[in-house]
């Protein structure tokens, strides 16, 4: 999401924190950069005008050419200004379900996503919100439409509305509020058929179902990738039906990402959600001051957090701490950071939320160091013995052998696994001494929701300076540690890992 702006971005501002004092001159010049990188990421050409003309108004006064840091007052200013561009009213991601059983109107073309993201979200208000859910598909023209939704709604355990033959789309939606009544639904999510593009037909069929179920939210669903014809398509149906907000997909495949950036400020309307994947659970909440700090490289740092939450118990977090600081770091502690990774995006994935990280998760593409590699080194754990993965000093070379052949590797890949298991163990050992009550501990801590908050080092977060100076700290030089969540880069154990592509 957003690579090719935040790549362009990062590069205008490198060149400007370099720089020391700044003059008007200077200001300019960087601004018009930004302003092609704009364009070039499809915003729509009104809103980079107005971007540009409110940013330079606040970066050309006496504040800035006069401060400290004028540079990274210049991108505070832009990183400000990119949030009001994206910002809608209420808290994001907040849905109006009060009333129960409140209908949700899906609305958007044909091969937009609807159906899949329908699933997700009524996934989102099961698991987070304790909500009971009904779906139904008033989609009687594609052909398994109806079955698809019903799929879905096995997948991730939520209701759906029976299949009728012969209704028309108002028929289904009045026995699905019929239904949601009777059934003590909390919210039912009614998917409408889409077309290839906006006709008389469609926007007659929407309009009748809004009439008879009168939704809480309508929202409408488009296709990332169309840029600006996505926002020329929120347009039409706000003007024609009144949407309450938008859903942008594939997400997770648009290096440009200008169709968010215009959205809110050509349509008025917020974008809730954005779908970042065929995942049932890859549906992330629109929030405009995370999405700012990824556009401008700064990471997302809560982001990571909410995906550690999510996939490590908190009692197990705790008893891992504990192993740690007294430098107990096996196999297993190995195997389970590494299905961690991959349960958070993988590598890239972890890397682009890290404040700083974004330019390194390419090298780390780039040095063959993909998640398959992770896998195979899951692999090779898998192929020890329960004796051996907990005590790695037990690997001799007639064990080494037995487990490179059972895992279909060889011994010198064994080698570098096991000299990265050893790199994080001095780590972790190092970070559980640091600082009052161990740097580990404060980080687990406040990734878990517990007292102390993260470490000064990693609060100051949106700075990468002051993120490679603790790297540093840890003894770690430039290429830091990266077990699980902890330290500052990839463990050099990592490098020359994976096989050039």
């Amino acid at each position: 999401m957003f690579e090719n702006l935040s790549d362009r971005l990062s590069g205008v501002f490198d060149r400007l924190t370099k720089q020391g004092a700044l003059s008007a001159d200077d200001v300019k010049t960087a601004l018009r950069e930004v302003r092609v990188a704009l364009l070039e990421a499809d915003v729509s050409l009104p809103v980079a005008r107005s971007f540009i003309k409110a940013v330079e108004e606040k970066a050309t006064g006496a504040a800035v050419t006069k401060s400290v840091t004028p540079g990274q007052q210049v991108v505070k200013i832009v990183h400000d200004e990119l949030i009001e561009v994206l910002k809608g009213e209420g808290e994001p991601g907040t849905l109006k379900i009060d009333n129960a059983p409140a209908p949700i109107l899906m609305v958007g073309l044909q091969g937009s996503g609807k159906t899949t993201t329908t699933g997700k979200l009524a996934k989102r208000l099961k698991d987070r919100e304790g909500k009971k859910v009904l779906m139904a598909s008033l989609d009687i023209y594609r052909p398994a439409a109806m079955d698809q939704l019903a799929v879905l709604g096995q997948q991730v355990g939520v209701d759906t509305l029976p299949i009728v033959k012969g209704e028309n789309a108002v028929q289904i939606a009045k026995r699905a509020k019929q239904q949601a009544m009777l059934g003590g639904y909390d919210v039912y999510m009614l998917d409408t058929a889409g077309r290839l593009q906006i006709d008389d037909v469609l926007m007659k069929e929407v309009e009748d179902v809004r009439d008879v179920v009168s939704p809480r939210e309508t929202l409408l669903v488009v296709d990332g990738l169309t840029g600006q014809v996505a926002v020329e398509v929120a347009e039409e149906f706000d003007g024609k039906i009144g949407i309450s907000g938008v859903v942008l997909t594939r997400m997770d495949g648009d290096g440009r990402g200008g169709a968010a950036l215009s959205m809110r400020a050509v349509t008025g309307k917020p974008i809730k959600f954005v779908g970042l994947g065929e995942k049932m659970d890859a549906l992330e909440t629109f929030e405009p001051e995370r999405i700012a700090g990824r556009i401008l490289g700064m990471g997302d740092i809560v982001a990571l957090v909410e995906k550690a939450q999510e996939t490590l118990e908190i009692e197990q977090a705790e008893r891992m701490m504990k192993r740690f600081q007294k430098g107990q770091f096996n196999f297993n502690d190995l195997k389970m950071q590494m299905e961690q990774m991959l349960k958070m995006g993988g590598m890239e994935g972890m890397m682009s939320m890290m404040p700083g990280m974004g330019k390194m998760a390419k090298q780390v593409e780039d040095s063959g160091f993909d998640d398959k590699v992770i896998r195979q080194q899951i692999a090779l754990i898998n192929s020890m013995t329960k004796k051996e993965r907990a005590n790695p000093k037990l690997l001799q070379a007639s064990r080494k052998k037995r487990i490179a052949k059972g895992a279909g590797m060889e011994v010198s890949d064994l080698n570098k696994l096991m000299k990265m298991q050893r790199q994080m163990g001095d780590m972790m050992k190092k970070m559980g001494k640091m600082g009052k009550g161990g740097m580990l501990k404060q980080a687990m801590r406040g990734m878990f929701g517990g007292k102390g908050g993260l470490p000064p080092e990693m609060a100051q977060g949106m700075d990468p300076k002051a993120l490679e100076a603790a790297a540093k700290q840890m003894g770690a030089g430039k290429g830091g540690g990266l077990p699980g969540l902890g330290g500052g880069g990839l463990p050099s154990g990592l490098s020359g890992f994976g096989k050039k592509k």
